[in-house]
């Protein structure tokens, strides 16, 4: 039967991914935060209720794929594009690494106009990178019915993980991920940006709405951040570029997150606020346009500065979670 559970009043999103063998296409986005499932099945066919007998023929039409609902204020479609090409060969036209078959093929099935401009987009940007030799050709397609896969294909790197992890390293796919990732990922390939207004609004709360689209400012001492001791780095919430670390964090009394620098410093920019009496420098990511808080002269050593910022223009990204979050490259500050 099509697969469509529902979740009440939860406001989730679906996302379909055809990765090749779908054992290995659930782990990396059950790990997710922001991720409420992920189930495998086919899509793509002309067969109703497939079984897996018949997927395997090659004669249905169906790929082998995930569909991984997820709630749209935690993670956002980009980032599971971004996880999603990791995972991967996008070059291989008849089937992914020793799995050969029309069923293996790699497709990203959109169910809004939203996620196939986004998944155009991702493509297009993974060709210009020229991380692959081979042209990218990864289809990008309406989404059809989708079957839930029999009840021993779910979980399988749980239920079997011996020979889960013996298939992915005998398949080549695990060496290949490695080779084409390692001390890499995926964000030195696919641009920061601004969504439109309408994901913005639809992705933010009110607060992180008014703070970073409006240049409003949240309660101090009451917001996510303002005591976070934890180790990681903080992203801005709405094109997910790195701005700052927990390394450089300090406690300075005011009630919000306070910096004594930018991790990424041309991820940045300073702009002068008249707003009020006092002139002040506001400080706003450079893709993402948001408004982060404002930075002052009167911050510790080494740099002297305070950069005073806005729980609600952050996500934050502990250090365990960095790797497959897309930012593996910052790692390093934390060993």
């Amino acid at each position: 039967m099509p697969y469509n559970k529902s979740y009440g009043e939860e406001k989730l999103e679906k996302a379909t991914f055809a990765g090749g063998c779908f054992w290995c296409m659930e782990a990396p986005f059950e790990e997710l935060d922001g991720v409420k499932e992920v189930i495998s099945g086919y899509t793509g066919g002309n067969k109703k209720n497939p079984t897996y007998e018949e997927v395997s023929s090659g004669k249905t039409g169906h790929l082998e794929a995930v569909q991984v609902t997820y709630d749209p204020s935690k993670i956002t479609y980009k980032e599971l594009l971004n996880v999603y090409w990791q995972q991967i060969d996008p070059t291989d036209l008849i089937g992914q690494f020793a799995d050969k078959g029309s069923q293996y093929k790699t497709a990203i099935f959109y169910n809004t106009e939203e996620q196939r401009r986004l998944a155009e987009e991702s493509k297009k940007q993974l060709e210009e990178s020229g991380r692959f030799d081979k042209p990218i050709v990864t289809g990008i397609m309406k989404e059809t019915v989708f079957y839930k896969a029999e009840d021993y294909h779910q979980d399988y790197y749980k239920t079997c993980p011996i020979k889960y992890n013996a298939y992915k390293k005998g398949s080549g796919r695990e060496k290949f991920i490695k080779e084409k990732w390692s001390d890499k990922t995926l964000e030195k390939t696919i641009k920061y940006e601004k969504p439109p207004e309408a994901q913005i609004k639809k992705n933010l709360t009110p607060m992180q709405y008014k703070v970073t689209q409006q240049c409003g400012t949240e309660p101090a001492f009451n917001n996510e951040y303002w005591d976070n001791k934890k180790e990681g780095i903080y992203v801005d919430v709405v094109s997910g570029e790195p701005l700052f670390s927990s390394l450089d964090k300090f406690k300075s009394g005011t009630g919000w997150p306070s910096f004594t620098k930018p991790l990424e410093p041309v991820n940045v920019k300073e702009k002068e606020d008249n707003s009020l009496l006092t002139k002040r420098t506001e400080v706003r990511s450079k893709h993402g346009d948001s408004h982060l808080g404002h930075v002052f002269e009167d911050g510790p050593d080494p740099t002297g500065l305070r950069y005073c910022i806005n729980s609600s223009a952050l996500r934050f990204i502990p250090r365990e979670d960095l790797e497959k979050e897309g930012y593996g490259e910052f790692k390093k500050l934390f060993e």
